[in-house]
């Protein structure tokens, strides 16, 4: 097995993150929630999404999520991931821009965007 290094601690951040939110903590409420959402669903519909869109990015950051965590043993596009994630964090920092959140509501997606940039570029 080859030594952990710092893209490793970025994928399994990123992964476990990912599928946390979308596997886990899907249908619970957070402080981070955008609007007065209280589950995921709730939080596209306060950013007034088509419902296409739930399912959409949901498979995409469900896909991201595996591929950083199935990338720490095996070849596979660990940077196309994580350029996919910084392009969906960017528009959920946006989202909660348009609904006018506070701002501590954009800090885990400003965290995620931030660990998927450094993970695109160190890749």
């Amino acid at each position: 097995m080859p030594a952990v290094n710092v893209n490793h601690i970025l994928q399994l951040l990123l992964g476990l993150a990912l599928l946390n939110v979308w596997a886990v903590r899907r249908d619970r409420s957070t402080a981070y929630r955008g609007g007065v959402a209280t589950s995921l669903r709730e939080e596209f519909d306060a950013y007034g999404l088509p419902s296409a869109a739930f399912y959409i990015v949901g498979l995409l950051k469900v896909m991201a999520g595996v591929i950083f965590l199935a990338g720490l043993v095996w070849p596979v596009p660990v940077k196309l991931a994580a350029v996919v994630v910084a392009v969906l964090m960017v528009g959920a920092i946006l989202m909660h821009v348009k609904i006018k959140d506070p701002f501590r509501k954009s800090v885990p997606a400003a965290v995620l965007l931030a660990l998927s940039v450094t993970l695109a570029l160190r890749t």
